[in-house]
């Protein structure tokens, strides 16, 4: 029997790399793809894999590529501009599909496709990575604990850099203004708009403010919680001129100023080193409350983001290719409990 192959598309990028020399390190020969044939050939021949090269604008030729694929895990973002696609080209080849959002707009979408991915017998699992597996468990666990809570709020804090992929993506979400959700639906509110002292699990308090994370969309799903905030820590003083410069923000949905501003994070900025991945850590919060005012909190340290993130990706697809995950639109609480986050290494969970 041909053993399943899965792919890992975007591996010339920042986690797409990552991932490919993570895989390989433990045995596997994933399937490389992206759209430039010399950097993705070059991975490809460094770690003796086998690549593909397509144009996810290219619908016939994605779907060509992906036709004896079990799993993509997609690493190519923004995910704005390049889920849509790669879902559709899932869809017809009837290809389980990955990926490493943190964007509000592509998990409702995605969403939104749950019954077409049922049909085609396949699980489409967006926000596998750091954004947003640690902090969706996060939001189901507090849920069994408090079943009919009415409002949730998540908070993080932690050290590494941040990819280029990651900082076009902030670009985007800046020019979005802030989001939260309000009696069940989401509600755009000015950037920096919360912001509140947070404990955690080092005792420490930390200033953070509030953020378009994307268990805006994903910890609803998992949870059914009507109001959600999610924060992340943030010196005061940026905080406070984020907040005030919030009438502004607009002016990043220029076109030509969003053009401008990823080739400057493309020339730039390359994310974070070895050593930085390695020491780093993330420290998150969680709490709910119900309408008697009744309240749990939960405490959770993780690895540094981007190393959590492979570790992530990597144990959920081989829990694809094992079988048992069910199909449609997933969160990753959903598809595989909310205790998912405590079998990646480094993952500590405290409780109140």
């Amino acid at each position: 029997m041909t053993a399943k192959q899965w792919m890992i598309y975007g591996a010339s990028g920042y986690t797409g790399g990552l991932l490919a020399d993570y895989a390989v390190a433990r045995g596997d020969r994933p399937v490389l793809a992206g759209r430039n044939r010399q950097k993705v050939a070059a991975i490809a021949d460094k770690l003796g894999c086998d690549y593909r090269i397509f144009d996810l604008d290219n619908s016939a030729d994605s779907i060509a590529a992906l036709s004896d694929i079990h799993s993509v895990v997609h690493c190519a973002g923004p995910f704005s501009a390049t889920s849509e696609a790669m879902v559709d080209a899932c869809l017809a080849s009837h290809t389980h599909y990955i990926d490493i959002t943190g964007e509000i707009p592509v998990f409702e979408r995605i969403n939104q496709r749950h019954n077409e991915a049922l049909a085609a017998g396949i699980t489409l699992l967006p926000g596998c990575g750091f954004d947003v597996v640690p902090t969706d468990c996060l939001a189901a666990m507090l849920k069994e604990q408090l079943p009919d809570a009415s409002h949730l709020v998540l908070a993080f804090s932690g050290t590494g850099g941040t990819s280029p992929g990651t900082l076009k993506t902030m670009v985007e979400m800046l020019a979005d203004g802030g989001k939260i959700r309000r009696d069940g639906e989401i509600v755009t509110v000015a950037a920096a708009s919360r912001q509140r002292l947070i404990t955690f699990t080092n005792r420490q308090q930390r200033w953070c403010m509030s953020i378009p994370w994307g268990d805006i969309s994903t910890a609803y799903s998992s949870t059914g919680i009507a109001n959600i905030l999610v924060l992340t820590h943030t010196p005061w003083l940026s905080a406070f001129t984020l907040r005030c410069l919030s009438p502004l923000l607009f002016v990043l949905a220029n076109e030509k100023i969003q053009r401008f501003l990823k080739n400057k994070i493309t020339e730039n900025v390359q994310g974070p080193d070895q050593q930085s991945r390695e020491s780093g850590s993330i420290q998150l919060w969680g709490q709910v409350k119900n309408a008697s005012g009744d309240s749990r909190e939960l405490w959770l340290d993780v690895a540094e983001g981007y190393r959590f993130t492979v570790m992530s990706c990597y144990q959920a697809v081989h829990r694809l290719l094992d079988g048992g995950v069910d199909c449609g639109s997933r969160t990753p609480s959903q598809a595989f409990g909310a205790d998912y986050v405590l079998t990646i290494d480094q993952s500590l969970l405290t409780p109140s």
